[in-house]
């Protein structure tokens, strides 16, 4: 028994160093989905996810935090797509390149906040939190004209001091429920493989400016949304500003009961 004993400890260990790896893992890539969040946190704060809406409406949204070259061969697509879109930026991308923020404003798309040092929101204080959005915020300001008020935690790294305080700041929170992946260096086939079969009303689409086969993928990608009776509108223009609940998965409700 003894000796039994012993060998199902070192397995039971075994058994959830692996599985804490895996969790890990998962947390630096993805950040940990709701239903994760859930299990853990039943009373937990969650950011928007997607959004539940009666009608075909559905975002596109891009993260900037490193690179610029294939930002302007993006922004031509949308011109010629005649599509509206959402930039998250951070201060670091704003500060390299402000003449792309400024272009990015003019031609219509949602200029929004991305942090301004791109870093893990969950381990930072209460102040350094909201220097990171106050910061930016003053820079996208200054060269749009136009205040920022959604937010997307670099990494979808979040927990529920992070959601109150960018609320208290007058920030939405954003995440998505369609990725991608275009940072791990998918190639086009792969890229659309990823997205279309999973999008669906509400879906709020994640992409990078700086992907390498990002600007390839997006024309098919719009074609076929487009196909398929989408509307592709900024998140500003999809999510609800007011009078809504978010459900244990992340989508966003019109709360019908008041």
């Amino acid at each position: 028994m003894k000796i039994y004993y012993v060998k199902k400890s070192v397995i039971v260990n075994l058994f959830a160093v692996f599985v804490l790896a895996f969790i890990s893992v998962f947390y630096f890539n993805y950040g940990i989905p709701p239903v994760v969040r859930t299990f853990l946190n039943i009373n937990r704060q969650l950011p928007i996810y997607s959004v539940d809406i009666p009608d075909k409406r559905v975002a596109i949204s891009f993260d900037a935090s490193w690179g610029s070259h294939k930002t302007e061969r993006i922004l031509q697509i949308l011109r010629d797509k005649n599509v509206r879109v959402t930039f998250f930026l951070t201060g670091l991308w704003v500060d390299k390149y402000p003449d792309l923020v400024k272009k990015i404003s003019e031609e219509g798309h949602d200029v929004e906040n991305h942090s301004n040092t791109h870093p893990h929101m969950t381990q930072l204080s209460d102040s350094q939190i909201v220097n990171e959005l106050k910061v930016n915020e003053e820079k996208i300001v200054k060269l749009t004209g136009k205040k920022p008020y959604l937010f997307r935690p670099p990494f979808g790294d979040y927990n529920d001091k992070v959601i109150i305080t960018a609320k208290s700041l007058g920030y939405y929170t954003i995440q998505w429920d369609v990725d991608s992946l275009d940072w791990k260096g998918l190639n086009t086939e792969a890229i659309i493989d990823r997205v279309l079969p999973n999008v669906k009303k509400g879906s709020i689409i994640l992409f990078h400016n700086n992907g390498d086969f990002t600007a390839d993928a997006l024309p098919y990608i719009i074609d076929k949304l487009k196909e398929n009776g989408y509307q592709i509108v900024p998140i500003s223009q999809l999510i609800y500003k007011e009078n809504y609940y978010i459900d244990h998965e992340g989508r966003q409700h019109l709360n019908q009961n008041q």
